[in-house]
């Protein structure tokens, strides 16, 4: 599938191990529901400014997921980390302030317990904040019910079916990566939606285009 401006999503979530299952079944709710996620970390290029990469990456995305969970002080400088916020305001900007095709940007955004964030960002408060409540599950159907909505017509997999192809995709994981002669904990961002596209093709929720 091509990744065009129109069934781009930005994710903008944390890249802690502890996080990784939310971070991983978001990816594949994303591609399972006939989306293309992107992210920060699909290209590294070091001639090329972080804050720039993010800007350019936000501007071919229509659609952004931000998971605002992440508040707890980083174990070394005992600050919190505050990317997610930031890069969920310049995605917010670039709707505000862009052009005709940026103001048609839509996102969702994730904290791990409702109304928590009014402790920490309040000046989203307002708008249709969805907690995931740091459980799988919960992250495939906040993400299936916002994405269904945005498409229009298209009736989304339910959020159970999707459940039981992320469970098979995951079994099928390790040998997945065993043939490109990987182990499940070297994937990086690019392998792991690459080993989902090619799952998909063999089982595909949609037609999957070339």
């Amino acid at each position: 599938m091509k990744s065009n401006y129109s069934n781009s999503v930005f994710i903008n979530c944390p890249f802690e191990s502890q996080y990784l299952p939310i971070f991983r079944v978001i990816i594949f709710t994303v591609f399972d529901c006939g989306y293309i996620a992107r992210c920060a970390r699909e290209i590294d290029d070091s001639s090329e400014v972080r804050i720039d990469k993010i800007t350019r990456i936000i501007s071919e995305c229509k659609y952004g997921i931000h998971d605002v969970s992440r508040t707890e002080p980083d174990k070394e400088t005992n600050l919190p980390r505050f990317n997610m916020p930031f890069e969920l305001g310049m995605f917010l900007g670039a709707k505000r302030f862009g052009d005709d095709k940026q103001k048609k940007k839509i996102c969702l955004i994730l904290d791990k317990a409702p109304y928590r964030y009014h402790s920490f960002i309040s000046d989203i408060a307002g708008q249709d904040i969805q907690s995931h409540s740091n459980k799988v599950t919960e992250a495939i159907r906040v993400v299936r019910e916002w994405l269904n909505n945005a498409s229009k017509g298209i009736i989304l997999p339910g959020g159970k079916k999707i459940l039981e192809r992320y469970r098979n995709f995951t079994s099928k994981l390790p040998a997945l990566c065993e043939k490109v002669g990987l182990t499940s904990d070297e994937i990086i961002f690019n392998d792991y939606t690459a080993i989902i596209y090619e799952w998909l093709k063999e089982n595909p929720s949609f037609p999957i285009e070339s």
